[in-house]
């Protein structure tokens, strides 16, 4: 029998959540260097360079790899004959080791937790509480998996009762592109199958706590049905050409992973979720001799690259005009100066309801640039923390309102906009510009001045005013409408097909 005492538990939680925010597993890195290393579309080559040039910035700064820090999520396997130590319980402890990370002065982590989430959604100021999964086992252990899920990749969770006769292989290479590229691609695909609705949902999560072996189970083959899957979907999904950050590409998985259990039998349920770049995961045991002891990887590791911001037009944000905007070519690389605008969800529903009141707006978005960010809040002598761009298609309904009402010209986020959104931009001969999700720390070194000009009480959804020196970003939504996570999926998919096998198994 071991006795958990309750301070090393809760400290194991606390280091756990900070060891994640900057150090990625490494097998993620090795798998996304195997990719870097193929890729032969030059958008993807380009955005794959920039996650591993934040990766491996964030683990020599200690800083977090994605401005969003995520929601907890906790998996436990507490052994029947462990004793515990402690006057709170297991889930309180959990929860005051959540709130130690994320409140830690040397490396403050965003708070994205909200409690009354159908209601007044406020937030809860130190990420708690955390999601809890929980099985009791034979032994003395407690073994814990802590990951932080980004709220773009969990939003693209997916689940389906098939019929017992449908084909779930169909399933999944239908349901991938309609997911878009918001949940950060190249990543994992957790897939659960069978027992319940909320079994296989459990399961496709906890799939993504497995380590990536793809490159070793091509190499040796399939030795059972599971792992014949799991290559089948590899080829295939990689063969749709969504690519990394969906600007069309070789890779769109590292690796699919797959957990299943016993169903009934009228059904077939089938739970995907995505697990995205900035991958945050890490498994302990604790044994009663203390609390976990977590091992830095090697900066080896990583592999030898910089990230060359010179390229690119440049482009000075307080004097550019629409006329100039019109000639942005998609696909094109331009340098962001000047003093680009933030503002996110709470920060444009708020912004909309008083447009449509006839109030006037705090801020004058006459040809101005607005960014999709929340960022995290600086340590020491950052004048901002990491804040990488969030999902744009979260704002696609306020879009032709605001680019109607305000004489906004441009919009920088995460991933593809929606139909919706492209027609709007098109009708007023804006731009939309995307920046690369889970690169985080590497943008915001090119924040060179920050300020909150308006709704300071949404904290990080407040809108900033940043100043900025060569930020890099693609044109994704020219002003004519042409966008490249249409255009770019599409011609890769095409040129996947006449790619030889061994190139792309490489």
């Amino acid at each position: 029998m071991s006795t958990i005492r309750q301070n090393d538990f809760i400290q194991s939680i606390a280091d756990a959540l900070q060891f994640i925010s900057f150090y990625h597993p490494v097998d993620y890195i090795k798998a996304l260097t195997r990719a870097y290393e193929r890729e032969q579309s030059p958008a993807a080559k380009d955005a794959i360079t920039q996650i591993l040039v934040n990766s491996r910035m964030c683990a020599e700064g200690h800083r977090p790899i994605c401005q969003d820090t995520g929601i907890v999520n906790v998996f436990l396997k507490v052994g029947m004959n462990v004793r515990w130590d402690a006057a709170l319980s297991v889930d309180d402890m959990v929860n005051e080791g959540v709130r130690r990370a994320y409140l830690d002065p040397d490396n403050k982590l965003r708070a994205s937790v909200l409690a009354d989430p159908a209601g007044a959604r406020r937030n809860t100021k130190d990420n708690t509480p955390a999601v809890i999964s929980y099985a009791l086992v034979p032994g003395d252990t407690v073994d814990v998996n802590v990951a932080a899920k980004g709220g773009g990749s969990e939003a693209k969770s997916k689940f389906a009762m098939l019929n017992p006769s449908d084909s779930l292989v169909d399933w999944v290479l239908k349901t991938v592109p309609t997911m878009g590229a918001g949940w950060c691609p190249p990543g994992m695909l957790g897939i659960g199958i069978g027992g319940t609705a909320e079994k296989a949902m459990l399961m496709a999560k906890e799939a993504l706590m497995e380590p990536i072996d793809m490159a070793e189970l091509i190499a040796r083959g399939p030795k059972n049905r599971l792992e014949e899957l799991r290559l089948e979907l590899h080829e295939k999904v990689n063969a749709l050409g969504i690519g990394a950050q969906g600007l069309g590409g070789l890779t769109t998985v590292l690796d699919v992973k797959i957990l299943e259990y016993p169903a009934h039998a009228a059904n077939l349920p089938v739970a995907m979720i995505p697990n995205c770049a900035a991958t945050r995961h890490v498994h302990f045991v604790l044994d009663g001799s203390g609390p976990a002891n977590l091992e830095p990887p090697s900066l080896e590791d990583w592999p030898r690259l910089t990230y060359d911001a010179s390229k690119g037009r440049r482009v000075n944000l307080d004097t550019v005009t629409r006329e100039e905007a019109a000639s942005w070519k998609p696909g094109e690389v331009l340098l962001l100066n000047g003093k680009l605008l933030t503002g996110r969800d709470a920060a444009h529903k708020r912004m909309t309801d008083m447009l449509s009141k006839g109030e006037k707006l705090p801020v004058d978005f006459r040809n101005r640039f607005i960014y999709y960010v929340g960022p995290v809040d600086p340590v020491r002598d950052e004048v901002v923390g990491p804040a990488g761009p969030t999902t744009a298609t979260r704002m696609d309904k306020f879009t032709r309102q605001m680019l109607a009402e305000t004489g906004l010209l441009g919009m920088v986020g995460k991933a593809e906009r929606g139909p919706a959104a492209i027609e709007a931009i098109r009708d007023h001969r804006a731009v939309y510009l995307m920046a690369v999700g889970g690169a985080a720390y590497l943008v915001s070194k090119a924040i060179r001045a920050a300020r909150v000009v308006a709704f300071e009480d949404l904290g990080m959804e407040a809108i900033y005013e940043f100043e900025v020196r060569d930020m890099p970003v693609t044109v994704a939504v020219d002003s004519t409408g042409n966008a490249v996570h249409i255009t770019g999926p599409r011609e890769w998919q095409a040129r996947i097909g006449k790619i030889p096998v061994t190139v792309l198994k490489a």
